[in-house]
């Protein structure tokens, strides 16, 4: 964590918190494209901001140091930092990847990987034994969520990478979930850290972006070169952005999981339940494990609805809670993982996994508790058919 004893204050005062030239304190917006040389070969430090922006570079050294790495790089969405990361691999490699993860890397390894001949396996990462299993020749890389979308599955981060590099496996973690507030992952023995920022790191719904953490120079060199090369970099203003708003990251996660964690008590109770999906919750399966590596469980839940609960209904009946793609925002809002977020899946391989038609995944906001709960209690009686 730098020179912090603890992130809360590495979170508003780590990477390059202050602008060296004229001492703002915040990081100014470097609008610019290209940057003036003195002479051939004379650079001040920048020559083109596909290439190195210093709102950037402020962003990136901020989440290296949170995360614990060597070096961190802002692309342009959360996909395009697996793009870059999955870019490590060379044709005839295979990654291993949990068994329910977000539709879109699904789709980026099921409908784009395969063209450069980059192969996938779906393995329960959360069964150490059976992953181990799933380790062929040519096995390269695994790419855990943990807890995964959208079935909160938890993996031993610290077992799954004793065991990877015992293969010579390269592990990738996505933290989108938990953030370096809650979970590092580095620190448990991962080699690469992914997150798309544009959730509980940019907090407020109004950015798209991703982050990769590293936990080598070597990896730093390979990854540097591939986002220059391939040019899907963060612009100087939602770089900005970001900074701003991992900087109220604690206070803003601290109040999404205190109402999770409430959330999650009330539906478990509801008779209308049928199942729920929540780290948080001792009768979870991932329970132990997650409160071992994890600070708590977050603030995603999955439920789903007995047979006699309408779930068309209980979406067109939320007033407060918004029907909408993403998560991690300062609003509650609720998907349909199977025609939203995991559509791309195909249908067998979603339901094989549990992602049913039923399923609701719930991202809970920072408003008032009891109106989240009210909403979700009117919504569930108004579903009711019988």
């Amino acid at each position: 964590m730098g020179s912090f004893q603890n992130i809360n204050s590495a979170l508003i005062h780590g990477g390059i918190p202050i602008d060296e030239r004229t001492g703002a304190v915040n990081i100014p917006i470097y609008q610019t494209s290209t940057f003036k040389q003195d002479g051939l070969g004379k650079m001040r430090g920048y020559e083109y901001s596909r290439t190195g922006n210093p709102t950037r570079e402020a962003l990136e050294a901020l989440i290296a140091e949170l995360e614990g790495g060597k070096a961190g790089f802002a692309f342009a969405s959360g996909l395009a930092a697996i793009t870059a990361v999955l870019s490590l691999l060379h044709q005839g490699d295979r990654v291993l990847i949990s068994s329910n993860v977000y539709g879109g890397t699904f789709r980026l390894l099921n409908q784009v990987f395969d063209h450069f001949g980059i192969l996938f396996t779906v393995s329960d990462t959360d069964d150490p034994e059976r992953f181990e299993q799933d380790i062929t020749a040519d096995v390269k890389a695994v790419l855990i969520e943990t807890p995964a979308n959208p079935l909160m599955t938890v993996t031993d981060i610290q077992l799954i990478a004793e065991i990877s590099h015992r293969h010579g496996l390269l592990v990738i973690a996505d933290n989108t979930f938990m953030t370096p507030y809650l979970q590092r992952p580095l620190a448990l023995g991962a080699d690469i850290v992914v997150h798309s920022a544009t959730k509980y790191l940019g907090g407020h719904s109004d950015l798209v972006a991703g982050l990769a953490v590293v936990s080598s120079d070597e990896l730093a060199a390979q990854l540097a070169f591939i986002q220059n090369a391939s040019g899907g970099v963060l612009g100087p203003f939602d770089s900005f952005l970001l900074i701003r708003g991992i900087k109220t990251l604690a206070v803003r996660l601290d109040r999404h999981v205190e109402n999770a964690e409430k959330a999650a008590a009330f539906l478990q109770a509801h008779k209308a339940v049928q199942r729920i999906y929540y780290p948080g919750l001792p009768s979870h399966r991932g329970y132990e494990i997650n409160r071992r590596q994890a600070k708590n469980g977050g603030a995603m839940i999955s439920f789903a609805l007995r047979e006699n609960y309408d779930i068309r209904v209980f979406y067109e009946s939320l007033k407060l809670i918004t029907l909408a793609e993403s998560l991690g925002g300062v609003e509650s809002l609720v998907c349909h993982p199977a025609t939203m977020t995991h559509a791309a899946i195909p249908k067998a391989v979603r339901e094989k996994v549990g992602i049913t038609d039923g399923l609701i995944r719930l991202s809970v906001g920072i408003e008032d508790i009891d109106d989240i709960l009210a909403d979700l209690a009117q919504a569930i009686e108004k579903s009711e058919v019988g």
